[in-house]
């Protein structure tokens, strides 16, 4: 290598293709998003299982590392797709999770300036009916809106991380959209530009 040179960028395809040789060089992979996956998972059921969800998500990657599909350099609508049909098996939790949170929400006492009190009241309301709005999605629906959301995923990585058409993305996060903005009186907090 000559002074000056970097390596190129290997991409996680090329690192999962490595790993079948080599199991070790999976941790690159894990090193990569296990942060993003550890967000995802933490935000739809919690900190308290997220740890154990992610690396769940990574052992089942790794085991079914043989089968990835090569023509997809990033991993990530991969792995968010794993952590998606585990969060599924809990969804009780997740929606037990929001209605937690929504009553807390709503139940939390505010004290300062007349201005401060009523902004947080009204931040503790939206927040409530947001929470009450997606605790009643369906899942698909949910999934969908949230991976977007969340993750920053394109309609196509969250169409690959479902395993479902790029229509279907549309149309959930359409419906799912159209769902929290009338629960939130027309208000779309999720809305991906400001001028509507």
């Amino acid at each position: 290598m000559v002074a000056g040179e970097t390596l190129p960028a290997v991409d996680d395809a090329d690192i999962i293709a490595e790993s079948l040789e080599h199991p070790e060089r999976f941790s690159a992979l894990f090193d990569r998003h296990a942060g993003t996956i550890y967000r995802y998972v933490s935000l739809r059921l919690g900190p308290e299982i997220a740890e154990d969800l992610v690396g769940d998500t990574f052992l089942i990657a790794f085991r079914r590392r043989g089968s990835y599909d090569a023509d997809f350099r990033d991993a990530r609508p991969w792995l968010l797709g794993i952590a998606t049909r585990l969060i599924t098996r809990h969804r009780r939790r997740e929606v037990g999770r929001y209605r937690a949170l929504e009553r807390r929400a709503a139940d939390a006492q505010v004290e300062g300036p007349e201005e401060t009190i009523t902004r947080n009241l009204a931040a503790a309301s939206s927040r409530a009916a947001l929470l009450r709005a997606l605790s009643r999605l369906s899942r698909g629906d949910r999934d969908v809106l949230l991976l977007v959301a969340w993750s920053d995923m394109t309609y196509e990585q969250a169409a690959h991380a479902l395993g479902i058409p790029v229509g279907t993305v549309k149309s959930r996060l359409n419906r799912a959209r159209r769902k929290v903005r009338e629960a939130l009186g027309g208000i779309n907090p999720l809305q991906e530009d400001s001028d509507g």
